[in-house]
């Protein structure tokens, strides 16, 4: 048997965050000599999921400065009572829990390279706003948000007149490049799309709020081009796989999931992986780079791909906030509509302005909940977890535990039920720069991508350029993730989600 170093590889690929795993899928029947490695022992990089246990020890890891420049301040909390808390492995802890929109290209590429067959999808479900008491009388509440028209007619959370202005608006987004609608919108291109909703549709603060939060932005002053667009994906999402829903989620940890399907479809195809293995030096050599692994081994490779473990100056930087809850929180997860698959994930979304400190400093940035139910596999029957996601403050640590506060008091099932957090996991993360591909000799880069809420398809092209870089002349653009099923796959279910 050939030892590593005898080898000389095609490609090696440093690290199994998404965009590594996804480029080994789209080489996985290339034919070329392929070593793909992780410094961590786990999968995903940046999206991965991890137990309880797992969790502990990455907590270590980022303390002890392993996180490169993305991810820091990393702390875990249990309480002193662990009734209720399971074991480890009965948990997967999503780092990245992004929901991706039916008009995914994500989601194009995995039916079209067949790895779709391995992943489990599930339906997201309504999303919420938060909405502060205004008085004793009246309590906060969770104010789900219609997004089609039926959810429109038959919400009791806007007047008759908000409903025509809804309708006007939903209609005007699906329809918005074409030429008269431009006329509309362009002019405030580059303003904030609050100034549209206001002077174009004379729409009110409140109702602003329930039409920004489908942009599931972490940006206040989000601009109208591309607040627009993403409203777009998400009205135009509706019912591609299903009544009632318009974005789905990857079952066992959501991107993490994709990552490791990834790299098993080019594990299959001869690729060889190991894990717990860094890279201790770099030379760029003649015929491609010399390295030096942490295992020891001494290898020669064409090329080599990697990712960026450096945060861009002056890019978002996000604070992260997950709990897990002795609660099922059954209210969230109902069908939207009759004849849709029952729901995993809620989105609950928090206003900039309607969470204070205690110290009565209001939020400056929105706050987004994702509320996941057992079904996702994430945590066992009876609980959920929540992922809570802001940009980072002085204050953003504080408004985090308010939000979670502030939900587990709104959407309590009974006033009998105690409703306990079982365990917390916190931490920054950051951010690069546009979604490039760094191209250095035979030394290919991925820049980190941006943290947020729903997944954003800028994150494939660079992986596209990678592998038209690795593949040259052999390159053929059509074939691209385009593959046939292999011998003995199974083909008589095309379903994208799970009902």
């Amino acid at each position: 048997m050939e030892s590593l170093s005898d080898i000389h590889w095609d490609v090696v690929i440093s690290g199994t965050g998404l965009q590594q795993s996804l480029l080994a899928l789209a080489l996985s029947r290339s034919g070329k000599k392929i070593l793909h490695i992780d410094s961590n022992d786990f999968y995903g990089g940046t999206e991965a999921s991890l137990g309880l246990q797992d969790a502990a020890s990455w907590v270590s890891r980022i303390e002890a400065g392993g996180g490169g420049g993305l991810l820091k301040s990393a702390a875990i909390w249990r309480p002193e009572d662990s009734t209720g808390l399971a074991a480890s492995r009965q948990y997967y802890l999503a780092l990245a829990p992004q929901v991706v929109h039916a008009r995914s290209r994500l989601l194009e590429q995995l039916v079209s390279s067949r790895a779709y067959r391995q992943v489990e999808f599930l339906a997201v479900g309504s999303s919420y706003v938060f909405k502060p008491a205004s008085e004793p009388t009246q309590p906060a509440a969770l104010v789900r948000i219609p997004s089609t028209r039926e959810e429109v007619f038959s919400t009791t959370a806007v007047s008759t007149k908000e409903k025509r202005l809804l309708m006007k608006f939903l209609k005007f987004v699906l329809d918005h490049d074409s030429s008269p609608q431009q006329e509309t919108w362009h002019p405030y291109a580059e303003k904030p799309l609050s100034a549209l909703l206001s002077e174009a549709f004379n729409m009110g603060e409140e109702l602003q709020k329930l039409i920004y939060t489908l942009t599931l932005s972490l940006n206040p002053g989000i601009n109208t081009k591309d607040g627009l667009a993403v409203i777009r994906r998400h009205i135009s999402s509706m019912g591609v796989y299903g009544p009632g829903f318009a974005a789905i989620y990857p079952k066992w940890g959501g991107l993490s999931e994709i990552a490791q399907v990834s790299c098993r479809a080019c594990a299959v195809g001869g690729g060889v992986y190991m894990l717990g293995t860094g890279i201790q030096s770099t030379e760029v050599v003649e015929g491609g780079v010399k390295l030096e692994l942490t295992s020891g081994d001494a290898i020669r490779t064409r090329l080599l791909v990697r990712a960026s473990e450096d945060a861009a100056s002056g890019m978002p930087v996000i604070r992260r906030l997950v709990a897990v809850t002795n609660s099922s929180f059954d209210s969230l997860f109902e069908p939207a509509v009759e004849g849709a698959p029952r729901p995993a994930v809620a989105i609950i979304a928090y206003p900039a302005g309607s969470l204070s400190t205690a110290a009565g400093k209001a939020s400056e940035h929105p706050v987004y909940l994702s509320a996941h139910s057992s079904e996702t596999g994430e945590c066992p029957a009876g609980q959920s977890v929540l992922y809570l996601t802001t940009n980072a403050s002085p204050d953003a640590q504080e408004l985090l535990g308010r939000a979670l506060d502030a939900f587990l008091d709104a959407a309590k099932p009974s006033a009998q039920q105690e409703v306990r957090v079982l365990t917390k996991l916190e931490y920054e993360q950051g951010s690069g720069g546009s979604s490039v591909l760094i191209t250095q000799g035979p030394i290919l880069t991925f820049q980190a991508t941006t943290p947020s809420i729903a997944f954003s398809d800028s994150v494939l092209d660079p992986i596209r350029s990678a592998w038209k870089k690795i593949l040259g002349d052999e390159a053929v653009d059509d074939e691209y993730l385009t593959f046939s099923d292999r011998e003995g796959a199974a083909d008589d279910d095309d379903d994208v989600y799970e009902q």
